[in-house]
């Protein structure tokens, strides 16, 4: 008891705005946020519909939008409460492969992407309560000779550089010693015109950037599928600094907060249900395990 006494103690302390000027009562992130004057949220630039660029804002910069972007500027909503006034938000591109070191570094305060929550990484960083599960698997060409991760002897296999995926495949090509060759692509743009040119057989990666980059591709993108073999099973959150409890528990506070109030089961709809910018509709409903997840947080998503 002593100890949950403690977490909501921590939980309540951080949610609680501070007179603007007292930032010798904040730590960690919060602490660096109050002092330079803004929050830094990393994005990437073709993780849709979590985080991608569409068009411009009117001093030129890229305009990064997406689900995970709607998260983290819930999450930094309720920074600048808890330490008590506003602060300017910058955003920050990053790849799958600079994402980690660009959190720990401290270039970036919040990574607001498509980014697995596995254990080796929590080893360098922290995440959020779970917003997504996904899933390795492959995107080819239609009328393609593979229709099975077991068709991919003597081709190749193209995933982006600094993901879960790459290991996922390489491991599964030697259990069953399937001969294939996997390459490496910068990011998830690079990786799916690998295939549309014709260098690489196969893509693989997470199911609903899959299905984000066929959307997003108009007419092209009716001529490639995704197949139906899971490969791994990916659980996304929001990356932040490990061993900052403070921050923690904003998180934290958030995710309860669009929980409770619906508004993170409205937010998934936005993105995952309802049309995109370029009007296309990803139509992927909430899986069982993540609206239990959110349940959890206290959605009651059954209705």
């Amino acid at each position: 008891m002593a100890m949950r006494f403690g977490a909501v103690l921590l939980l309540a302390l951080a949610a609680a705005p501070r007179p603007a000027g007292a930032v010798e009562l904040l730590t960690g992130t919060l602490k660096s946020v109050a002092e330079r004057g803004e929050i830094v949220l990393g994005y990437r630039e073709s993780s849709v519909p979590f985080s991608f660029v569409e068009g411009q804002h009117p001093d030129g910069t890229p305009r990064a939008i997406g689900y995970a972007i709607d998260l983290c500027g819930e999450i930094a909503d309720d920074i600048q409460a808890a330490i008590g006034r506003p602060v300017k938000i910058r955003y920050a591109p990053v790849t799958a492969e600079t994402r980690i070191p660009a959190v720990t570094s401290g270039r970036i305060d919040l990574e607001c992407g498509s980014t697995t929550a596995n254990a080796e990484r929590r080893r360098q960083v922290a995440f959020s309560p779970v917003d997504y599960i996904s899933a390795t698997q492959l995107l080819v060409k239609r009328g393609s000779a593979i229709a099975s991760y077991r068709d991919l002897g003597g081709k190749t296999v193209v995933v982006t550089a600094g993901t879960t995926n790459e290991k996922a495949v390489r491991d599964l090509l030697a259990k069953l010693r399937i001969q294939a060759q996997v390459v490496t692509a910068p990011d998830h743009a690079a990786s799916y015109t690998m295939v549309k040119a014709g260098r690489a057989d196969a893509f693989a990666t997470d199911d609903v950037l899959l299905y984000g980059l066929i959307a997003t591709d108009g007419q092209d993108g009716t001529d490639y599928t995704v197949l139906p073999d899971k490969l791994s099973y990916e659980p996304y959150g929001i990356m932040f600094r490990k061993d900052d409890p403070e921050l923690a528990a904003v998180v934290t506070q958030t995710f309860t907060r669009l929980a409770e109030s619906r508004a993170l089961r409205w937010t998934y709809e936005r993105w995952f249900l309802k049309r995109l910018p370029n009007g296309e509709r990803l139509n992927i409903p909430m899986s069982n395990d993540l609206r239990t997840s959110f349940q959890l947080m206290g959605l009651d998503a059954q209705e």
